[in-house]
């Protein structure tokens, strides 16, 4: 049997565990996901997982932060007066928004903290910071 090698596509299906046990995401409920490896779509702990497994293995692997989405860096976290909102935009924690860079880039950005004027922004990706662990069951090798 072949086993999953730089520039293979293949088919997983996962569930992603942080430390205290909670289900941050999974794909048993739905379709596997498919990639192509070596193309950086995915963090890159998860993808060296995959290498060398073979069609239906599963393994269970933890992931440090360096090699899942970073640290969470501090200048991604910034404070914005609550009049720059939309009116018809009612903040909530935890809720996404999109801010425009000065060149026009849209960044996803998640309210971190909500004070009487302004709000706290968080640009960073939310499991910036934690290690991460998953499940992963190797479906197919596509090519």
């Amino acid at each position: 049997m072949s086993k999953v090698k730089d520039g293979n596509t293949v088919k997983v299906h996962y569930t992603g565990t942080l430390k205290d046990g909670s289900v941050f995401d999974s794909s048993v409920e739905r379709e596997p996901l498919e990639f192509k490896i070596g193309e950086g779509q995915l963090i890159p702990g998860f993808e060296k997982a995959v290498i060398g497994m073979e069609e239906g293995d599963k393994t269970k692997v933890d992931i440090p932060v360096k090699e899942a989405y970073g640290e969470a860096r501090e200048e991604l976290v910034i404070n914005v007066p609550k009049d720059q909102l939309p009116d018809e935009v009612e903040p909530e924690i935890g809720m996404q928004l999109q801010v425009n860079q000065p060149d026009g880039q849209p960044v996803p950005v998640r309210v971190a903290e909500i004070s009487d004027d302004e709000l706290t922004l968080d640009a960073n990706h939310p499991l910036a910071g934690k290690d991460l662990s998953f499940e992963i069951e190797l479906v197919e090798i596509k090519a």
